[in-house]
């Protein structure tokens, strides 16, 4: 964090980035600018995919974003060749209103699956988004707002970092709060930067910052199906931040914080979620084996509800890393909770168990279970891996949003 300072703006932070959003009822539309940007992108892993995914796929194979069109309130997924149409229309709708060509012109959308898009409505939010670019803290909030479907919050984020003595910035607005899983989550990003970067190079800096963050993120355990982050780099700055295919360490740092940080504002906003869930495990043999066992422990129902539950029931925690697949020793593990004011208690400690019915150590750890950030520490004593998953409680509320998601 020494050379990474937070500042405002969201994706408007970045210099020659424009953004707005509009809505109407539960319809929302967001365009992002950013003209002749390198670009690159992550996607979805499900085999269902959404037509703008399927677009997106294929017009960021030559590099170039120069319009973001991303729409809240219909997936545009499960929608045959209707699907494809609409999503064309809109490109193009869009190309003619900014003079950006078609194949600069990426989409996204989310929301309900198996619907016909609303055309009638969202052309007109399209004109509107665009008739209110520009370059402001508002313009980003706005636009991040208009992503929004069950959010109940919107999320945006910004940092500056130095790289050769030269400042640089990377800003970005997400949603997402349900449908999230491993491989991304129903999350839509988009990041900027006015860094000097290839196409290719986002692309390898961009996975490796979605799988310290995006992939690390559970809510639900179900895998959306119009999940997408995109990263452009417009060179405003003048920085070239990668040479010989080797990327500047002070910008991938940048850039890992900030989806970290849009990654743990999801996670926070789960649907119904009442608490924050990290989990850290150690002492991994891999770091395959450190991603899978804290994946494991955030993905957990039974973890999830003891902790809703305010239970400090350490036995769903042990087996979970138990049936996660990484190597483990049972008379090793070590396992503790603590709150962000540092209270902590050990539940076992290599395989002894400390807290049990009348210790100090259970009592402690029922006071860290109503707090509402609940962090899990697991040394398996294995090796030298560690790896950090995020997530949240499961609650009533959940189950009652998404009964009625439709309805």
């Amino acid at each position: 964090m020494s050379n990474i300072d937070v500042i405002k703006g969201g994706i408007c932070a970045v210099e020659g980035v424009r953004a707005a959003g509009t809505r109407e009822g539960k319809y929302g539309l967001t365009v992002i600018e950013s003209k002749g940007s390198n670009a690159s992108a992550v996607f979805t892993s499900n085999n269902v995919v959404a037509a703008p995914v399927i677009h997106t796929k294929e017009m960021i194979k030559g590099g170039k974003v120069s319009l973001v069109v991303a729409n809240s309130g219909n997936a545009n997924c499960f929608t045959g060749e209707d699907g494809i149409a609409d999503c064309d229309r809109t490109i193009e709708f869009a190309s003619g209103l900014t003079d950006i060509p078609s194949d600069e012109i990426a989409t996204a959308s989310t929301g309900v699956i198996g619907r016909k898009m609303p055309m009638d409505i969202i052309l007109p939010l399209v004109e509107e988004s665009i008739s209110k670019l520009d370059n402001s803290i508002e313009s980003s909030t706005d636009a991040a707002k208009s992503l929004m479907t069950t959010d109940t919050y919107h999320k945006e984020f910004a940092v500056e970092t130095t790289v050769n003595g030269e400042k640089v910035r990377i800003g970005g607005i997400t949603k997402g709060v349900g449908m999230i899983a491993p491989n991304m989550g129903t999350m839509l990003c988009f990041l900027a930067t006015d860094a000097v970067i290839s196409a290719e190079m986002i692309n390898k800096a961009l996975k490796s910052a979605v799988n310290k963050s995006f992939n690390m993120i559970v809510v639900d355990g179900d895998e959306s199906t119009n999940d997408m982050a995109i990263l452009m780099a417009n060179g405003k700055s003048g920085v070239e931040v990668a040479e010989n295919d080797i990327i500047n360490e002070d910008f991938q740092d940048a850039l890992d914080f900030l989806c970290i940080s849009l990654a743990k504002m999801m996670a926070r906003d789960g649907e119904g979620a009442t608490k924050f869930i990290e989990c850290k495990v150690q002492g991994a043999a891999s770091q395959e084996d450190a991603i899978l066992a804290s994946k494991s422990v955030i993905s957990s129902s039974l973890v999830k509800s003891a902790i809703f539950g305010g239970d400090p029931n350490w036995g769903r925690i042990v087996a979970a890393v138990g049936y996660s697949g990484c190597k483990m020793d049972q008379s090793m593990i070590s396992v503790s909770v603590s709150d962000d004011e540092a209270n902590e208690a050990i539940l076992v400690d290599q395989g002894k168990i400390l807290a049990f019915e009348g210790t100090e150590n259970l009592n402690d750890a029922e006071k860290i279970m109503q707090e509402k950030t609940v962090n899990i520490l697991v040394d398996l004593y294995q090796g030298d891996y560690v790896a950090t998953a995020w997530g949240c409680d499961l609650t009533y509320d959940y189950v009652k949003i998404n009964a009625e998601y439709t309805t």
